[in-house]
């Protein structure tokens, strides 16, 4: 029988438990992925697909459509659908947004736990949208003493953010709020980069999650020649999404310049000095390993 998965499901989950859910499932052999991209203006359809040995199969269909918002409707929508490894039979079908949204903030959570320095104390979080409300709740749970600052276009967004947040004030200036941060987590809409090398410190942590197409950026060539890069995936990342493939295109960082994926290591911080950087691409790999421990968390029907 398919289980069906609701998004109310979260009551069962876990940041830590999610991580490290991840960190094992990219302990088995490679996933296999492939990726379809369909593009319409602004609009995106993005079709991931992915197979781990032992972990099984996942199916993640996405429409990303900017202009829902204006007119009261979810701007990204789509399914996720789970395979057994064994028989090829639909497991589950998971609600799309529970899984995107354990999975991109359990994402960028585990870099940080491995990369990010484990006295940092202020974590600014740069858009106060959906992605940055998850964000809170997962560095809340490893970083429990951190304080929280959000920064955001529109500032009323960014008050209401605070307001539904303890701990959480709001930044006015973007560069005097990066300055001043030990972790920098990005979720934003930004074809241009608005993280600037320039405003960098020693032993910060980068986090940037919002560009998903090849025309998109968050952080400047600056921001990235400064830093030590990390990204999830090589294969989903790289010549992918703008965030790399322009600077790579142009020459501003090279190949060799990412030192690590979660599968090549080593994945870790080499100083307290050192400025990392990770860029979250969110490969359909992710989305496996997402659904498959909601659905064992949440248990048999």
């Amino acid at each position: 029988m398919t289980q069906i998965v609701p998004f109310d499901a979260e009551r069962h989950l876990d940041w830590i438990a999610l991580t490290d859910a991840m960190a094992a499932g990219h302990d088995r052999p490679r996933a296999r992925i492939e990726d379809v991209f369909l593009y319409r203006d602004t609009d995106t359809l993005l079709n991931r697909s992915a197979w781990i040995e032992g972990l099984g199969l996942a199916v993640k269909c996405a429409t990303v459509f900017p202009g829902n918002p204006a007119a009261g409707r979810p701007m990204v929508n789509g399914a996720v659908n789970l395979f057994s490894d064994e028989t090829g039979m639909l497991e589950a079908l998971l609600d799309f947004h529970l899984v995107t949204k354990w999975k991109t903030a359990g994402d960028s959570l585990l870099a940080a736990r491995r990369l990010a320095r484990p006295d940092s104390r202020t974590i600014l979080i740069v858009g106060a949208g959906t992605v940055g409300r998850s964000l809170r709740a997962a560095y809340g749970a490893a970083f429990p003493n951190a304080s929280f600052v959000v920064w955001n276009r529109s500032p009323n967004a960014a008050d209401r953010f605070a307001a539904d947040h303890q701990d959480t004030t709001v930044a006015r200036d973007l560069a005097t709020a990066v300055q001043a941060a030990d972790i920098v987590t990005c979720a934003t809409m930004s074809t241009a980069p608005i993280i600037e090398g320039a405003w960098l410190r020693p032993g910060q942590h980068i986090d940037l999650i919002g560009a998903y197409r090849p025309d998109m950026r968050e952080a400047d060539d600056a921001a990235l020649g400064r830093a030590t890069l990390f990204v999830d995936s090589r294969d989903t990342t790289l010549h992918h999404i703008g965030e790399l493939k322009i600077p790579l295109e142009t020459g501003a960082i090279t190949e060799a310049d990412v030192r690590a994926d979660y599968y090549d290591g080593p994945f870790a911080r080499t100083s307290d000095d050192e400025i990392t950087l990770f860029k979250n691409g969110g490969g359909a790999h992710l989305d496996l390993m997402t659904a498959r421990y909601i659905l064992d968390a949440v248990g048999a029907p």
